[in-house]
């Protein structure tokens, strides 16, 4: 850990991209305390108030949407939502994908012509697209949002699990620890497993800017989080007929996707250039 640590701040982009994930899961934990205002409070007094910069007050330093919701508390609390949903989305992904890639590798027989066939088809289907249909089929909601988003996430998780166990399982440790009795169980998820998590925390991490923007693309559809939930999609949609008006409403939740998934993927490269041997002594 502390040669990882020391290697992400030799890096000035994986650093800054390790402070801004810091600073966004800090402030999802403590949006109750750190939005000045409730995100689906109402003041009819304030309707689409301009931000700061523009002429407005500090009682709304973003400005408001065109119901008076302050602009800040709903980017503060759609950061919970949206990492809430990317957090969750991995973690079912990467559990299953762990588990199918460990058996396509240890058992390469029909069941792995089945995992394999399955994953293929998975793959040729676009991901917003599958994950539309998934919603589609099961309705509009966070927790089929999550559920879509992990179902499109799983392929390359078991592909990498796969490729990674099949090449560790050539290695000399793995053929002594069969030497030693070593049961298939303990070799798979004590033995292999255990090499091959380098990889596997690198894709968990590109993929979990991938699921940003997979549940802001299907709330900006109306199939992710519904309203008044405070999510970034969910805002950019609500604020389309205000591009001209009123752009504040567009660009600022636009801007917290983009930070967000730049963040994300420069930690994403900032681990794998890490966790590489190979690409240690570079960069």
């Amino acid at each position: 850990m502390r040669e990882l640590w020391s290697s992400l701040v030799q890096r000035r982009a994986a650093a800054a991209g390790l402070f801004v994930c810091v600073a966004l899961v800090l402030i999802a934990v403590l949006a109750p305390w750190v939005a000045p205002h409730d995100p689906v409070a109402q003041f009819r007094d304030a309707l689409l108030a301009k931000p700061v910069w523009s002429g407005g007050t500090w009682r709304y330093p973003l400005g408001t949407d065109d119901l008076g919701r302050d602009l800040l508390s709903r980017l503060i609390w759609g950061a919970r939502v949206s990492l809430a949903v990317g957090i969750a989305s991995v973690v079912l992904a990467l559990v299953p994908g762990i588990l199918l890639g460990l058996v396509a590798a240890f058992f390469p027989g029909w069941i792995a012509i089945v995992i394999g066939r399955t994953v293929d088809l998975l793959v040729a289907i676009p991901g917003l697209l599958l994950a539309i249909a998934v919603v589609a089929i099961l309705g509009p909601g966070l927790v089929n949002t999550v559920l879509a988003i992990a179902l499109v996430m799983l392929p390359p998780f078991v592909r990498l699990v796969r490729a990674s166990a099949q090449m560790e399982m050539s290695r000399d440790y793995v053929a002594a620890a069969r030497q030693c009795g070593a049961s298939k169980p303990r070799l798979m998820f004590d033995t292999v497993l255990r090499n091959c998590a380098a990889p596997v925390i690198v894709q968990g991490t590109l993929g979990f800017s991938s699921a940003v923007l997979e549940a802001a693309a299907l709330g900006f559809l109306g199939l992710g989080a519904q309203p008044p939930t405070a999510e970034w999609g969910t805002m950019l949609a609500s604020s389309r007929g205000f591009i001209e008006t009123a752009s504040w409403l567009v660009t600022l939740p636009g801007l917290a996707i983009l930070v967000t998934v730049i963040a994300i993927n420069l930690l994403g490269d900032g681990l794998r250039d890490a966790l590489d041997p190979r690409l240690k002594n570079h960069g």
